[in-house]
C-alpha cells in the first residue's frame, strides 16, 4: 500500500532546491511535511467548510489565480480555518481565507 507519491513529494524537494530556498536535505525536509500535512489540512478545510454551511466549491484565492480565475474586487471570503505551511519547514499554522465559485470571474485575457 502507497501512502505517499514518492515522485510528488522528490520533484517538490527539487522545485524548492532550485529556487535556491536551501540545501537539498533541507527541501526534502520540507517537501516531506508538506506530504504528510495535505490530508490534515483537506481535513480542517471540510470541516470549516461544513460548520459554516458552505456547499460551493472554494478555493484560495491564489488556488483561484493558478486555476484561471479571479476573485472579485471587494469580496469577503466564506471562511476562514488554520492550514498547516510545511513549504517553510517549520510547521507553523496560518491562516487561510476561502472563497465561492459564486465569488470568482475568469481571468481577463491580456
Amino acid at each position: 500500500m502507497k501512502k505517499y507519491d514518492l515522485s510528488q513529494i522528490m520533484t517538490r524537494a527539487w522545485q524548492l532546491y532550485r529556487k535556491g530556498v536551501a540545501a537539498f536535505a533541507e527541501c526534502l525536509h520540507r517537501a516531506w511535511m508538506a506530504a504528510k500535512a495535505a490530508p490534515i489540512n483537506a481535513q480542517r478545510i471540510e470541516e470549516s467548510r461544513q460548520d459554516f454551511g458552505v456547499t460551493e466549491e472554494v478555493h484560495t484565492w491564489s488556488d483561484w489565480r493558478k486555476l484561471g480565475f479571479e476573485v472579485v474586487h471587494g469580496s469577503r471570503c466564506l471562511f476562514q480555518c488554520p492550514l498547516i505551511h510545511a513549504s517553510k519547514g517549520d510547521g507553523q499554522t496560518y491562516k487561510a481565507s476561502f472563497f465561492g465559485v459564486s465569488q470568482v470571474q475568469p481571468l481577463a485575457q491580456q
